[in-house]
C-alpha cells in the first residue's frame, strides 16, 4: 500500500507515538507485508525469530518491538506493539468510509456494463466495459475489475483478510487496507468470496474461470487462464501460476506456489508447493501415479497380514 504522498520518518513516528532510529527526514513511501515490500515501505515484526528476515528485506523502515542495530540505508520505528501500530497506520491512511447508496458516486463503470438489481458497488470501485454483475453481488471499496467480466449472484469481492494475532483477551485482527483486482475476461460463479490484500492486492488474472462457492484468501495471485471448480478453498498469499486446473473441494494451504499447467484432482489437500506440468491427487497431494500406487499398496496390507498369520 503506497501513501498518497511521501512522509518522513518523524511524521510516521508521530502518528503512532513511537521512538525512531534514523534521519528524521528519512522518506517513507508506503507500508506492506514482508512478501510484497519494496524500498520505501514499512514492514512490521514483533518476534525475534523474524527480526533478520524483516531487517534484510526490501523494506527500508522496520517497525519493531526492540531497538536493534539498524542496517545501513534503513530506519527503525521502535514500538511496544508493532501489530497494533501497523493497524493504526492502516486506519490512518485507509480509513473506512461508509456507503450512502447501492452504487457509489465515486465508482467508475464502463460502457455496456450491466449491474443487476440488489448489487452493491463501493467507493472508488472501477469496472470496465461489457461486464455483467448479477443480482446481490457485493463489490467492496477500491476493487478494480477489467473488461468482459461476468460475476454471478451472491459473490463478494473485497472481504477482510482472515489474519489474527492471539492475545490474552482473545484475538486481534490485522486490518486490511489492500484491494481485489480482477483482470479482463474473468468469470466468477455464484457465492464466491475473494478477500482483499492486507496491504497489497489479491489478483485474478486474465481469462481465469472460477466456479461457484470458491474462496480465495488475501494477497493470493491466480494466473491467466486457470480453471477452478466449486468449493475450492485457497488460503492467503498463495501463487497459482498460469493455466492451472483445480477440481472441486481442493484445499490449499497458505504461502505456497502451484506451478503452471498443474492439475489438482478433486478433494486433494495441498500442503506444499507443487511443480509445473504435473497432475496431483490426495492428502497430502502428490503426483497422481505415485499416489495411486500408494493406495494400491495400502489395499494389499490385509492380505499380507493374513499371510503372516498363516505362516505363524
Amino acid at each position: 500500500m503506497k501513501f498518497p504522498q511521501t512522509h518522513t520518518l518523524q511524521q510516521i513516528a508521530t502518528i503512532i507515538s513511537s521512538e525512531y532510529v534514523g534521519d528524521s527526514n528519512f522518506p517513507v513511501l508506503g507500508m506492506n507485508e514482508i512478501h510484497v515490500v519494496s524500498p520505501g515501505d514499512i514492514v512490521f515484526v514483533d518476534h525475534p525469530k523474524y527480526y533478520d528476515k524483516a531487517l534484510q528485506s526490501a523494506a527500508t523502515v522496520i517497525l519493531i518491538n526492540k531497538e536493534v542495530e539498524c542496517p545501513e540505508g534503513k530506519a527503525l520505528l521502535i514500538s511496544d506493539d508493532p501489530f497494533r501500530d501497523f493497524n493504526i497506520l492502516t486506519t490512518y491512511f485507509k480509513p473506512f468510509k461508509k456507503a450512502d447508496s447501492l452504487i457509489s458516486e465515486t465508482a467508475k463503470i464502463g460502457k455496456n456494463t450491466i449491474i443487476q438489481p440488489g448489487s452493491f458497488v463501493g467507493n472508488n470501485v472501477s469496472i470496465g466495459d461489457n461486464c455483467i454483475i448479477h443480482a446481490n453481488v457485493s463489490i467492496y471499496d477500491n476493487t478494480s475489475i477489467g473488461n468482459n467480466v461476468t460475476i454471478h449472484a451472491g459473490t463478494i469481492l473485497g472481504t477482510d483478510a482472515f489474519y489474527y494475532q492471539k492475545r490474552p483477551h482473545g484475538f486481534d485482527k490485522l486490518i486490511s487496507g489492500g484491494r481485489v483486482v480482477i483482470e479482463d475476461d474473468v468469470d466468477l460463479g455464484s457465492s464466491c468470496t475473494i478477500d482483499k490484500g492486507v496491504t497489497g492486492d489479491t489478483i485474478i488474472k486474465e481469462g481465469t474461470k472460477i466456479d461457484n462457492q470458491v474462496h480465495v484468501g488475501h494477497d493470493t495471485v491466480i494466473g491467466k487462464k486457470c480453471l477452478i471448480a466449486s468449493q475450492v478453498g485457497i488460503s492467503g498469499c498463495v501463487v497459482i501460476e498460469d493455466e492451472v486446473t483445480i477440481w472441486g473441494q481442493v484445499g490449499i494451504t497458505s504461502a505456497i506456489t502451484i506451478g503452471s499447467k498443474a492439475i489438482i484432482s478433486a478433494q486433494s489437500g495441498v500442503s506444499k508447493s507443487l511443480e509445473a506440468n504435473k497432475s496431483y491427487f490426495g492428502t497430502p497431494a502428490d503426483e497422481f501415479r505415485k499416489k495411486y500406487k500408494e493406495i494400491a499398496s495400502i489395499r494389499q496390507i490385509p492380505d499380507l497380514i493374513d499371510k503372516l498369520k498363516k505362516n505363524e
